[in-house]
């Protein structure tokens, strides 16, 4: 149970109550407090109102610069495919380029070796006559050393003799331009060797001038059978 206030705190109650009324500048203490308090209350709530306000400015800001930077990682991805794009155009076009002149330079080549294939058939020629007409031994030689130094030439830069007598005819590599009736080979061999053919690696330099085989059939007609003595 609790007891009633003793004697000494009414006193003192009595005496608190009695100061303040005596004292005039204690009481305004009490009312700057209590005003202080309040102003602190109304800072409190201002700093919260516009503390909120912060924050959805803050949110604002936030959400722009996140869509701001969707936007530059869209534009620079799309720049980056334009960039992948072009750089593919250009690898093509450069490939193209080269293949162009790689097709550019054989076929200079090309030309060039066929000139030397021209030479090589006057030279041979040229010793055929030699050894036919009794030339000098040191002429002939000095031919053949220059026909060896052609061939040699010819071999460094891939050109090779295509194959011609014995073997069936092959259009994209012979030329037939002549028919002989055999018949101890097959039909469309070449028989024989009119001018030699090249290749160079895996194309035709000079395609071989043939001949080549037909079997002829003899037919049987009734022209020689006797007349019938009896017919009128």
């Amino acid at each position: 149970m609790c007891g009633a206030p003793s004697k000494n705190d009414n006193n003192e109650i009595y005496s608190a109550a009695d100061a303040s009324a005596s004292n005039p500048d204690s009481a305004a203490s009490i009312d700057d407090i209590n005003n202080g308090k309040k102003r602190e209350s109304k800072r409190e709530e201002l700093e919260e109102e516009h503390g909120g306000e912060n924050v959805d400015a803050l949110r604002k800001e936030l959400n722009s610069v996140r869509e701001e930077l969707r936007k530059a990682k869209e534009s620079s991805e799309a720049s980056l495919n334009k960039l992948k794009y072009l750089m593919a155009d250009f690898d093509n076009y450069r490939k193209q380029l080269e293949k162009q002149a790689a097709s550019k330079t054989e076929s200079i080549k090309a030309e060039l070796l066929q000139k030397f294939l021209n030479i090589r058939d006057d030279l041979l020629r040229a010793l055929s006559v030699a050894k036919k007409s009794m030339t000098e031994p040191v002429v002939i030689e000095g031919l053949e050393g220059i026909l060896r130094n052609i061939d040699s030439l010819l071999s460094s830069e891939g050109v090779r003799e295509i194959e011609t007598v014995g073997t069936p005819f092959d259009p994209n590599i012979h030329d037939a331009v002549a028919h002989s009736a055999r018949d101890d080979t097959e039909e469309n061999t070449v028989t024989a060797e009119i001018r030699k053919g090249y290749m160079l690696y895996d194309k035709v330099l000079r395609p071989s001038l043939v001949e080549i085989s037909k079997i002829v059939k003899n037919s049987v007609s009734d022209t020689n059978k006797e007349p019938d003595s009896q017919g009128g």
